[in-house]
């Protein structure tokens, strides 16, 4: 169904008379606030008297075909509840564009903290290292959900998950580069050819990374894992190296922590922050370079979708050209495990000849 365009004011009237309607006991005016800092499904505060929420929507415009799907956020979050991975209380999914101009959720708001950098600069050092462990278990715990017990059977396919990927974010690529990349070409060529085992499926998250996790006020605990738009059936290690990319970019690269003093910092370097996810999670194998490779390309196409958003005058962050232009950073990086692995097996193999 297309979305309408509304006013600000039309929206806000519209919304208030709706949620009225739909959530019993609401009291006084609405109050409606847009969370800044997203880069993709257009977010709100919406405040009552006597309760708070949060209200996500697909942005206005034209989108990218299975873009911004809040449809699938709302279910599987849904889905979540008291499995232990900790999810907000989900409220009411709404698919018609007549409220807001497109289709919407609501959820509880939670109250917490967020926090933007991986360097955590607000945190003292054991504060820093508490809130890294506690990232890698709540990884670990939604690898462990089992999917098919909650409801999620259809929510992705079984087995296949990086040839699918590799293929739709070839799609995403060709559908919005705003210029040529001969780094994203070259992972386009390289990541099929290089697949991982694909025998294992997981629920995904997508985009599991620290700023869509809300922690507790005053704990180094999780109390909501948040933005589940690219979640579906899939392989956890492909959330694991997407998690672990701070690790291999700059702090100027959307805020990586690479060439910073990790130990100083109170951070456990990639290898400890892995080894505490595999035992948590039961792994015996662990991410390679291509898991790696495929998530730094991912996310190029991801911030070239940005770039393209801002083109067309439909972003939603103020500083969406500027985060756009990361796209070439993130494939440079995507190159270099290809690069890496390259040299290390010319060196095995000159120290195996003759």
């Amino acid at each position: 169904m297309p979305a309408i365009a509304l006013s600000v004011a039309q929206m806000r009237q519209r919304l208030e008379a709706f949620l009225k309607g739909a959530i019993a006991g609401l009291e006084g005016p609405m109050r409606l606030e847009p969370i800044s800092g997203g880069q993709s499904n257009p977010t709100f505060f919406v405040s009552f008297d006597n309760r708070s929420m949060v209200l996500r929507k697909k942005p206005d415009g034209v989108v990218l075909p299975s873009a911004h799907a809040v449809d699938r956020e709302y279910r599987v979050m849904q889905a979540l509840a008291g499995s232990g991975v900790p999810v907000p209380e989900m409220l009411l999914y709404h698919e018609a564009p007549d409220v807001v101009g497109t289709p919407f959720f609501v959820m509880q708001r939670l109250q917490g903290r967020v926090f933007p950098a991986y360097a955590l600069p607000e945190l003292a050092p054991a504060q820093r290292r508490a809130v890294y462990l506690e990232m890698a278990q709540t990884m670990a715990r939604l690898h462990r959900v089992d999917w098919a017990a909650i409801g999620l059977s259809d929510y992705g396919r079984p087995g296949g998950y990086f040839n699918r990927q590799i293929a739709r974010w070839t799609r995403q690529w060709q559908m919005s580069k705003t210029a040529e990349n001969a780094d994203v070409e070259r992972l386009i060529a390289w990541l099929p050819a290089h697949i991982a085992d694909e025998g294992e499926t997981r629920i995904s998250h997508g985009d599991f990374r620290l700023g869509n996790l809300m922690f507790d006020p005053v704990e180094a605990k999780v109390v909501g894992v948040l933005d589940w738009e690219l979640s579906t059936l899939g392989h956890p290690l492909a959330d694991v190296a997407f998690n672990c990319i701070a690790y291999h970019t700059l702090p100027a690269e959307y805020g990586g922590i690479r060439g910073l003093d990790l130990d100083a910092m109170g951070i456990p370097g990639q290898d400890e922050y892995l080894q505490h996810y595999y035992h948590h999670s039961g792994r015996s194998d662990g991410v390679s370079a291509f898991h790696f490779a495929f998530a730094l390309f991912r996310l190029a196409v991801i911030f070239e979708g940005i770039a393209a958003r801002a083109a067309s005058g439909n972003a939603v962050a103020e500083n969406a050209a500027q985060v756009g232009a990361l796209a070439k950073a993130f494939a440079r990086r995507g190159v270099e495990f290809i690069e890496a692995g390259a040299t290390a097996s010319s060196m095995r193999e000159g120290k195996d000849g003759p």
